[in-house]
């Protein structure tokens, strides 16, 4: 009995003291396509993802009802930094799901007005820069789209209900509470933020400002000074770490290494753990409960350790032996890279080597795949063109008897009759050529079910993707690519445009394993410059990708997506069509930057991508 009332005491006062509503309450999974999507339609800086907002401590004054649950102290502000526009991940403030779902869509626009500002020196290191920013940017956006107006107002009007009120506050609090009302009644009225003692709790959140919001510009500068991490892979299917954010600062390693030193006679212990079957960890292992740990952390503090580590030392994914690695078909070639950070395109900076497999012996089709095989080549037989009679040419096999008659009945009227008199029957052909683009990188040796591996699934699907093509007559090769920073970046022939798709082919294709990492720009731009010297007048490079491109240099995150959107925009400009295939499921959150709304496709199942691959192609030469 006690834990029933407990449990209704607890639920009546934590909704007392709230005051939200969470039958209105509206998701930012539910609504974050449209944001993205109304972001960057405003001029919203592409290259950013919408993700969620931490939850933090406001340090608001609270009511006593609030206090009594222990409420009401931690909220979720939005904010934009160099790589993510950060939006509650769920608002549930207003009585309705329209008003909810308003909010959504002003913070939206309202950081796209923020991406517009021009730098100002002069709120770098101002504590009330936001206060002026979020005037300015809100003024921007009232005028530059001024439907947003009464949308506005409204969200306004249902803020201002939910504030403190003035007459109640102590009047340090009562001024500065009046000046944020009056700068969201009339946008740019009020030059700055009045003081308050330092004791002063903070201001009530404002729910349709931005945090910590900060130029296009500013934040260039920010990702130019810091630069990300070395990372040794991609994250493995099924975790959300991205779902998840953090509240972090950078902080100087500390010094000292040891907070308590013993000194012992290592011989006067007992060694009874010799004699168990234990496993010991390493610092090189992996703690399985580090992500559930940080999620119950307020507050991340990072540093960078400049001490030399075994784990650093250990793999780094060294390069195999000249007589154990695969063959090298000629001399490195040069290719540029695209630096967003500087805006530059540095030239040779890439070195890129074609590799081809060295145990790859001719093999049959694998039993498994050829039922499937013989559907896809009844299929695609019905898109190869046949043989079609040519009336009216000047030279041909037979006597066209339609034109015939219309020279007779010319020449009977007095008209000058036509000398194409005869028809040919010729062959037409598809005047199109495709080269298919795999990932080979490390992350394609994780498991998708308990049968096959990414690489697995990637090879199926080139094997049955050339049996159809096979049955079409069209002009395909097939390439594979990984890297291992700038320097060495590994590019795997399969199949050339003037190879026919036989059982050598399938051997190396067969023989392909999982590589290193992603540098994906260097791989389109040498796939792009093979498939431009195709004489045909449709050009497809099908992409195969299992994850964002990553390296162990630079080459990770913003960086290596905006390379990577370059060398699209590249491609397209020589005449190609890019497409992209991937199993990621976090996909449609950068692909739209890189490929635009229409050029990706994902598979969330991808154990469907071998009988899903010739589908998509059939589409995109229909």
């Amino acid at each position: 009995m006690e834990e029933v009332v407990g449990k209704y005491w607890h639920r009546w006062v934590t909704r007392s003291a709230l005051k939200n509503h969470p039958e209105a309450v509206v998701r930012l999974k539910e609504i974050e396509h449209t944001t993205g999507v109304l972001f960057r339609a405003l001029g919203g800086d592409a290259g950013l993802r919408v993700a969620a907002a931490t939850i933090d401590e406001h340090g608001a004054r609270r009511s006593l009802l609030a206090r009594i649950a222990g409420a009401g102290d931690r909220t979720a502000r939005a904010r934009i930094d160099a790589a993510t526009l950060r939006l509650p991940p769920e608002i549930d403030s207003f009585p309705t799901r329209a008003a909810n779902r308003e909010l959504y869509l002003w913070l939206a626009a309202l950081a796209a007005a923020h991406d517009r500002l021009d730098p100002d020196p002069g709120l770098a290191h101002d504590p009330a820069a936001d206060f002026i920013r979020n005037q300015r940017a809100t003024r921007l956006a009232l005028a530059t789209w001024p439907g947003l107006a009464p949308r506005y107002q409204r969200l306004v009007q249902a803020h201002l209900a939910l504030r403190p009120d003035p007459a109640r506050l102590p009047p340090p609090e009562r001024e500065r509470e009046l000046a944020i009302c009056g700068a969201l009644l009339e946008p740019g009225s009020v030059a700055a933020l009045p003081p308050c003692p330092p004791a002063t709790p903070a201001a009530q959140p404002v729910l349709l400002w931005l945090e910590g919001a900060r130029t296009r510009a500013d934040a260039a500068c920010r990702s130019a000074e810091h630069t990300p991490g070395q990372t040794t892979g991609k994250n493995r299917p099924g975790e959300d770490d991205e779902r998840h954010a953090y509240r972090a600062e950078r902080e100087n390693m500390p010094k000292e290494k040891n907070g308590l030193s013993i000194i012992f006679r290592a011989e006067s212990l007992m060694a009874v753990a010799e004699f168990l079957r234990i496993n010991r960890p390493t610092d090189d292992d992996e703690d399985p409960n580090a992500a559930a740990a940080a999620r119950d952390l307020d507050h991340l503090s990072l540093a960078q350790d400049s001490e030399p580590v075994a784990s650093r030392v250990r793999f780094d994914l060294d390069l195999p032996s000249a007589s154990e690695d695969d063959l090298v078909l000629g001399p490195g070639i040069k290719l540029p890279e695209w630096d967003y950070r500087k805006h530059l395109l540095r030239e040779d900076h890439v070195r890129l080597v074609e590799m081809s497999a060295r145990n790859a012996n001719p093999a049959p089709l694998p039993a498994p795949l050829r039922r499937t095989a013989r559907r896809l080549h009844q299929q695609f037989a019905a898109l190869q063109p046949g043989r079609c009679w040519l009336r009216q040419q000047a030279e041909g096999t037979e006597l066209d008897l339609d034109a015939l008659v219309r020279a007779q009945t010319d020449r009977q009227v007095g008209r000058t009759p036509s000398d194409r008199l005869y028809r040919s029957l010729e062959k037409r052909q598809r005047d199109l050529a495709c080269l298919v683009l795999a990932d080979l990188s490390l992350s394609t040796d994780t498991w998708v079910s308990s049968d096959a591996r990414v690489i697995d699934v990637i090879r199926d699907a080139l094997l049955l993707f050339g049996e159809a093509l096979s049955a079409t007559g069209d002009r395909f090769a097939v390439d594979g690519f990984s890297s291992l920073k700038r320097n060495h970046v590994r590019y795997h022939r399969m199949k050339g445009f003037d190879q026919c798709f036989d059982d050598a082919v399938r051997g190396q294709i067969i023989a392909i394993k999982p590589g290193y990492y992603t540098r994906l720009g260097a791989a389109i731009r040498h796939a792009g410059s093979r498939l431009a010297r195709e004489p045909a007048s449709r050009r497809i490079l099908l992409i195969l990708s299992d994850g964002k491109p990553n390296d162990l240099d630079l080459y990770e995150g913003r960086y290596g997506i905006e390379d990577s959107r370059a060398a699209i925009t590249d491609a397209r400009r020589q005449g190609l069509l890019p497409f992209c295939v991937t199993i990621d499921r976090e996909g449609a959150s950068y692909l739209p930057h890189l490929f635009g709304p229409a050029g990706f496709a994902v598979i969330r199942r991808p154990e469907e991508l071998p009988a899903r691959l010739p589908t998509f192609y059939a589409q995109l030469t229909r």
